[in-house]
């Protein structure tokens, strides 16, 4: 068993999005993405299927040029290699659920150069 937190411990940043392996599983990899009002994920893909969960904030969601305002307790799967982005319309913390075959360091690119 192994227990953590999403929402203790928080270390928003004013210049960059802030990236974080919470937990990995056999199955999953739970990251936290926090991202102060007005940070944007730019436009990427992820090569498995993914889940993204809004633990707090409001982000706008991009996906394949639709925007959908995702809040707090909002959730929502996308299949491998569809485009989306993440604009912070506040500052939020976010779920992300990658496969186990996922590379973590991929989003942390995607972040820092955003």
């Amino acid at each position: 068993m192994n227990i953590k937190s999403f929402t203790e411990q928080l270390g928003y940043n004013d210049r960059q999005i802030v990236t974080e392996v919470i937990l990995e599983t056999s199955f999953s990899k739970e990251i936290r993405i926090l991202l102060k009002e007005g940070q944007t994920m730019k436009e990427h893909k992820a090569p498995f299927p993914i889940i993204v969960h809004i633990l707090e904030g409001r982000i706008d969601f991009g996906v394949e040029r639709e925007n959908i305002l995702l809040k707090k307790g909002d959730i929502i799967t996308l299949k491998s290699s569809v485009s989306h982005d993440l604009t912070a319309k506040k500052d939020s913390i976010v779920r992300l659920s990658l496969s186990k075959w996922d590379d973590v360091s991929r989003v942390k690119e995607i972040a820092d150069k955003s």
